[in-house]
This record gives structure tokens, C-alpha cells and sequence, in this order.
């Protein structure tokens, strides 16, 4: 077959212009009819079905590298999210800590005030400083000493029950060796048989000791101070039985007892007056003595 004689379409076909003008024509129509009646809707719908996959294919760069740069933005806003959150925790659980020590003092100042209302002595609130140096005995400092008029013998307590007793006094500082060391004792009783006794501390802890076997002692029973002594006064909480161990072949029963006061965790004691002592008169004011202007008075023969 021979090409090239025969006639291309471009040069047997109508005229240029004539053929824009049926282009023209023909899109003109296609735009009414679609916008009047709605022509290519369906043709248009065919097209994207058909296009999709490829749009997909052409979008699927792009959404990846989107996709990666907001894992990466959004783990790094977790991270440090994670981070603010991790430090506000902490400022939180000390800021819980502080007020729970703080409440803690709260109660403890409430209760002392209290105990101070009810009586009738000179009771004084103190502070404790530190305990003792001395890692073999149970020993703490006060902040008040002989400015505050405290004297060696003097009982000290908690809101709970009897701490121990002044020691030694300094001109600002006391020293009170607790219940708990080994070099002090009590006379007590049981607070509901009367049943007196004398508690002992054993360095870490107290007890009763020489109790015959046949006393009526039971555990949970409240021990207080008998009072027979001149130091503490009659019916201060001490300690409550834990155990009571009788055995046939010993002299005494064994009694174990837990101290009630707070000897390793109060911060505030309450000073007492020791029994029979008078608590200190206030100082009288000074009236000053007006001198008179004139001769002196002449002295008597």
C-alpha cells in the first residue's frame, strides 16, 4: 500500500477556522447541556472511578512523607508532654508530702493546747530541735530551757501519752531522755485493776518487769502512771500491753508493752510540773516611788 499518496487529514479536511468553529461550537453545547440537564454527571462519575486508582498512586508520596512528619511532630509532643507531666507529679507528691506533715503538726499543736487547757499547772509547749548524739541512749533537745523556768525531773509528753523526762537544762535548750532508753523506769498501773508495777526501758522499747504470775494483767490493757513517786502525776497514759507470756518454771510473768507516745515521730511536747511542785509566781510590777521636790525629812532622834 502506498502511504504516501494518499491524503492526510489535515490537508482533505474542512478549513482550520470552520473546524474551531464546530470545536467551539460542540464545547458550548456540552457546557448548556450539562449545566441545564445534567449530561456528563455520568460521564464525569465513570471518569473519577477510572482515575482513582491512578490518584491514589499519585497522592501516595506525598500522604507517606505527611504521614511520617506528624508521627515524629507527635511523638515528640508526647515526649514532652510526658515529661511536664512527670515533673508536675513530683512538685505535686511533695507539695502532698509537706501538707501532710504539716496536718500531722496541726493535730499535734491541737491536741497539746488541749491538754494544756485542761490543766491546771504551768504546762509549757516546746519544740524538738534534734535527738541525742549519743546512738545507745534515746535522748532529745527541746527548745526551751532554763530561760522557760524548767527544772531536771520534770515530765514530758505528747498528745498521746508520757514521753519521758527533763534530764538536764541548759540556758536555752533541755535535754529529755525518753521512756524507751535503758537507764529509765516508771511506776505505773494498770489502769483497770490498779494493779501497780514499775515499766523499764530497754532501749528500744519498754516492759514490765516483776509481775507475779497471778496478776490479773491481759494484753490490750491501757498501763498509766501510779503516782506513788514525786515526779509524775497520777493517771498519765504510758503504754498498753501487747503480750503477756506466763511460764510455769519462772518467778514472774513476762509483759511485753508498746509505748502510746510518738518517741521517734512527734515534733511538739507539752512540759509538765512535777508532783507537788508550785507552778512559778509571776513577777510583781515595781511601783516606782515619786520623789518629792524640797528640804529632806529630818531623821528621827
Amino acid at each position: 500500500m502506498d502511504f504516501a499518496n494518499t491524503p492526510s487529514f489535515f490537508r482533505s479536511g474542512p478549513k482550520p477556522g470552520t473546524r474551531l468553529f464546530l470545536c467551539a461550537l460542540a464545547s458550548i453545547a456540552l457546557l448548556v447541556g450539562d449545566s441545564r440537564y445534567g449530561l456528563m454527571e455520568q460521564a464525569r462519575d465513570g471518569m473519577s472511578l477510572v482515575l482513582y486508582p491512578l490518584q491514589r498512586v499519585v497522592n501516595m508520596p506525598l500522604g507517606i512523607v505527611r504521614h511520617v512528619g506528624d508521627y515524629f511532630t507527635v511523638q515528640a509532643d508526647l515526649k514532652s508532654e510526658n515529661e511536664q507531666l512527670r515533673t508536675r507529679q513530683l512538685e505535686m507528691s511533695a507539695r502532698l508530702a509537706r501538707l501532710e506533715t504539716v496536718e500531722r503538726e496541726l493535730a499535734e499543736l491541737r491536741n497539746l493546747n488541749t491538754i494544756k487547757a485542761g490543766r491546771s499547772d504551768a504546762a509549757q509547749l516546746a519544740e524538738i530541735l534534734y535527738t541525742g548524739r549519743d546512738p545507745f541512749s534515746y535522748k532529745i533537745i527541746i527548745d526551751k530551757g532554763a530561760d522557760a523556768n524548767l527544772q531536771a525531773g520534770q515530765p514530758v509528753v505528747d498528745a498521746r501519752g508520757l514521753l519521758g523526762q527533763i534530764t538536764r537544762v541548759q540556758p536555752l535548750t533541755a535535754e529529755v531522755t525518753l521512756i524507751i532508753d535503758k537507764n529509765q523506769m516508771v511506776p505505773v498501773m494498770i489502769a483497770r485493776t490498779g494493779e501497780r508495777a514499775i515499766l523499764y526501758g530497754y532501749g528500744g522499747g519498754v516492759e514490765i518487769r516483776y509481775l507475779p504470775l497471778h496478776a490479773d494483767v491481759r494484753e490490750g490493757d491501757s498501763i498509766v502512771t501510779s503516782g506513788i513517786d514525786g515526779l509524775y502525776q497520777e493517771g498519765t497514759p504510758v503504754a498498753r500491753v501487747s503480750k503477756v507470756e506466763r511460764n510455769a518454771g519462772a518467778a514472774f510473768s513476762r509483759i511485753t508493752t508498746e509505748p502510746l507516745a510518738g518517741v521517734q515521730q512527734t515534733r511538739y511536747v507539752l512540759v509538765l510540773q512535777q508532783k507537788g511542785q508550785t507552778p512559778p509566781r509571776p513577777a510583781e510590777p515595781v511601783v516606782p516611788v515619786k520623789k518629792t521636790k524640797g528640804k529632806k525629812p529630818a531623821d528621827s532622834e
